[in-house]
C-alpha cells in the first residue's frame, strides 16, 4: 500500500510546520493522517488521550513515537502500560527527536504512529 505521510518541515513555537502547512499544539499522526492533539504537557498524558492509536492496535501500529516535550522524561505508568496491553510498542524522547526521527522512519515504511507535544 502507497504511504502518504506527512512530512514534519519544522517544530516550535508551540506546533509544527507538516509538508508546509503551519499546524498550531500538539499532533497525534496515525494513519499517515495529522489530527490536533489536545495534551499539552506530559502530565496531561493518559491512556484515553490515545485511544485512538490504542483502538487501532497491533494490526496498524507497530509502535508509537511520542515526543514528550522540550525534554525528554518517562510518560506515566497507566500509559505505558496500555501501550503494552495493547501490543504496541513504545519509544519516547523529547519532541524535537522525535520528529526528526519521523520523518526517517515514515520514509523506511514502519506501521508507526506519532504523538507529538508542541514545544
Amino acid at each position: 500500500m502507497a504511504r502518504d505521510a506527512p512530512s514534519i518541515d519544522a517544530y516550535g513555537g508551540g506546533g509544527f510546520r507538516l509538508s508546509g502547512e503551519r499546524h498550531e499544539g500538539s499532533l497525534l499522526i496515525l494513519a499517515d493522517e495529522a489530527r490536533t492533539w489536545s495534551v499539552g504537557s506530559l502530565a496531561e498524558l493518559t491512556p484515553e488521550s490515545l485511544q485512538p492509536v490504542l483502538a487501532a492496535g497491533r494490526a496498524e501500529v507497530e509502535f508509537l513515537l511520542l515526543g514528550v516535550g522540550a525534554r525528554n522524561a518517562q510518560p506515566p505508568r497507566p500509559v505505558r502500560e496500555a501501550l503494552q496491553r495493547a501490543g504496541i510498542g513504545l519509544e519516547f524522547m523529547d519532541t524535537p527527536a522525535a520528529a526528526r526521527l519521523y520523518n526517517v522512519l515514515t520514509a523506511e515504511g514502519r506501521r508507526l504512529a506519532a504523538a507529538l507535544i508542541a514545544v
